[in-house]
Formats: C-alpha cells, sequence, structure tokens
C-alpha cells in the first residue's frame, strides 16, 4: 500500500503548480517570468515524487503520534521565546517599511545574528554580505524587481 498522504500531497502540489504556470502564460514576460520560473521546476518535482512513490512505495516507516522531548520547556520560559520571536518578526517589517528591503535584508540579518545569536563578528559581518549579495544579485540585479525605497528615504 502506498503512501496516501504522500500521493495526495504531490496531485495537490502538481496542481498549483500547474494552475500556476497556465495562468502566467497569458501575462508580459517580466510578469509570467517569477511564477514559470518557480511553478515548472516545481511541478517537474512533484511529478518526479508522485513517480518514485508510485513506483517504490513508502519509503519511511509509518510515524508515531507526536511526543514532547522529556525536557519540557517552561511555559514562562516558551512564552518570553515566542514574545521574542514576535517581536524580531515585526522589527523585521518595521524595518523594511522604513528603509526598504535591499537596506533592510543586511541590517536585520546583522542585528539578529549579534544580538539574538550572539555570533562573533567575523561570521556576522561575512554571512550578512554573502547573503545580501545573494538577494541583491537575484532580484535587483538578475530579475530587476523594484523595490520600494522605504519611508525614510
Amino acid at each position: 500500500m502506498h503512501n496516501r498522504s504522500a500521493l495526495i500531497l504531490s496531485l495537490g502540489i502538481m496542481a498549483v503548480s500547474a494552475y500556476a504556470a497556465i495562468a502566467a502564460i497569458g501575462w508580459p514576460l517580466k510578469t509570467a517570468l517569477f511564477p514559470l520560473v518557480i511553478s515548472v521546476p516545481l511541478f517537474c518535482l512533484a511529478t518526479a515524487e508522485l513517480v518514485a512513490i508510485v513506483l517504490t512505495g513508502p519509503r519511511f516507516s509509518p510515524t508515531k503520534d507526536f511526543q514532547r522531548p522529556p525536557a519540557e520547556v517552561p511555559d514562562p520560559l516558551a512564552a518570553r521565546r515566542s514574545l521574542v520571536t514576535i517581536a524580531w518578526i515585526l522589527g523585521f517589517f518595521a524595518t523594511i517599511v522604513l528603509l526598504g528591503f535591499l537596506v533592510a535584508v543586511p541590517v536585520f540579518l546583522l542585528a539578529y545574528l549579534k544580538l539574538q545569536a550572539k555570533e562573533g563578528w567575523l561570521f556576522s559581518l561575512v554571512f550578512t554580505a554573502i547573503i545580501w549579495g545573494a538577494f541583491y544579485g537575484l532580484f535587483d540585479y538578475l530579475l530587476h524587481l523594484p523595490f520600494a525605497a522605504g519611508w525614510l528615504f
């Protein structure tokens, strides 16, 4: 017997990606490029997954019900961690609004690595530069996506 949930997931991903590709075909090239670049490979990967499931059957043993780890996190600590995470997310949104995406990504990433992750300066600066370079290179330089400058600029 095949893994039914994996089959359903593969079929669902194939349907959504096929719809996105078909809908984008009639759009102007610059508009259709991003959905096509995402949906066509996604459709192919989902199809390959479906074929692999059908040919090989289930690859994993049945999963057990979710079990909490033996060392539970106390509720006040869990609540504090949740609030800190929400604050970082809201801070990222605020940074995007104030500075724009191209500036917000490196500013936020550097702040997170130094303040929250407590990484060293060398790692933080190099990692931030690499991520910003990839972000800028892909979205601004290659795809020419226009990003709003932010309220402060």
